[in-house]
């Protein structure tokens, strides 16, 4: 006899239910049946720049491991679980790749051409983060929070969406800066700069970049047309390695095109550009990641989990801190700074928050009109919010 009571939907993800095993074997199996597709039209789907850096033998070595990995973990699941859906998908989408040449699917068509996606980047990442910082947060969690967490089909969007576009957030970064200073490259400046050590010009960039983006990122919590693009990014109530990726497409370039233009107009080399791009890569993903590492003193030379955090806490205390990247000694400089050190914050997000949660209405928030209020700043820091209105008598209806 069949119950109508409601099923319990966290009893049906718990471990042995099948639900993880599945909803691994999903997800590997796209990530597998798109990494063929990238070998089947390399022109459209990877990016030119860095195809030749590419190990084949090792990416074709992953990929035959995903598919594997996709295909069993599927089997798992229709085994464990009452309904077979992520178990048959997952297990199917193992099998179509396969049959689409697997990891021997030779590369075929052209290799260049004028427009493509950055798909071979978002899978790299996506691969990679999953598997570093995954592990990570099971480990050293600072709390108990599920991988699939609230809201993180959205957060997975932003991530495949900014990344997938990578022609055109890369057009958005450069443009600004080769319009106002290309007519300045191969000065005298440009040459001193270059000439120096390749450690030294990272060094460079890293202070360089930090102070203009601890500007900007500044004005954007300040300035009240520009927070309702920046609101996107703190509106998440749940912070880890996904967190950080949403982002509205005109706050990201905006600060990208802004904070590449003293980098681009002093004449940095490409190398130590691409080192600290991959450093920054790596930083916005941990900073946000949910770890409990504090780093002791260290917390003071560089931005850590524990000092951004704190950016994003709701407490009032925490409102408006910590805007640096990398150095909080900007922060300390310019009276931001803020990081208790025997405590986190109680929770994250805006407060009252109206953002939306839906990828393309968060695109369109900023364009609405505006509820999420930002505290007022007094001398003394942020302004108590105003009283709630009295609500009249209470009336108890009980007999």
């Amino acid at each position: 006899m069949r119950s109508n009571e409601p099923a319990d939907p966290v009893a049906e993800r718990r471990f042995g239910t099948g639900w993880i095993s599945g909803t691994m074997s999903v997800a590997l199996g796209i990530v597998g049946l798109l990494a063929v597709a990238c070998f089947h039209f390399p022109s459209y789907l990877t990016i030119p720049e860095v195809r030749h850096l590419y190990p084949l033998v090792w990416v074709r070595l992953l990929l035959h491991a995903i598919l594997v990995t996709a295909f069993l973990t599927g089997c798992t699941s229709f085994v464990l679980r009452g309904d077979k859906t992520l178990g048959t998908v997952g297990m199917a989408l193992a099998v179509v790749a396969v049959l689409l040449g697997g990891s021997r699917v030779p590369i075929d068509g052209p290799t260049t051409s004028g427009v493509y996606l950055g798909l071979d980047y978002v899978l790299l990442l996506f691969v990679l983060y999953a598997l570093i910082f995954i592990p990570l947060e099971r480990v050293f969690g600072r709390l108990p929070q599920r991988v699939f967490r609230k809201d993180w089909k959205l957060d997975l969007a932003y991530f495949f969406v900014s990344t997938l576009l990578v022609q055109v957030t890369t057009f958005l970064t450069v443009a600004p800066a080769s319009l106002l200073f290309g007519w300045a490259q191969g000065g005298a400046v440009q040459q001193w700069v270059k000439a120096q050590p390749t450690w030294l010009q990272f060094l460079e960039l890293v202070v360089i970049v930090d102070f203009a983006q601890y500007w900007i990122h500044r004005a954007f919590h300040v300035v009240p047309w520009l927070w309702r693009f920046h609101a996107i990014h703190h509106s998440t109530e749940v912070l880890d390695w996904m967190s950080g990726n949403r982002q509205h497409i005109v706050d990201a370039a905006v600060t990208r095109g802004l904070i590449y233009i003293p980098a681009f107009a002093l004449g940095f080399a490409e190398l130590p550009m691409v080192l600290y791009v991959v450093l920054v890569s790596v930083q916005s993903v941990f900073i946000h990641a949910n770890v409990n590492f504090r780093f002791g003193r260290l917390s003071y030379l560089f931005a850590t989990p524990h000092f951004h955090h704190w950016h994003h806490g709701v407490d009032r205390e925490a409102i408006d801190k910590n805007f640096a990247i990398h150095l909080p000694v900007l922060d300390m400089l310019f009276g931001t700074f803020h990081l208790p050190a025997d405590r986190w914050p109680q929770g994250y997000g805006v407060d009252p928050n109206d953002v939306p949660s839906g990828y393309l209405a968060q695109w369109a928030y900023p364009f609405m009109p505006q509820r999420t209020r930002r505290p007022a700043m007094t001398p003394d820091g942020p302004a108590a919010p105003p009283p709630l209105p009295d609500p009249g008598p209470r009336h108890d209806h009980r007999p």
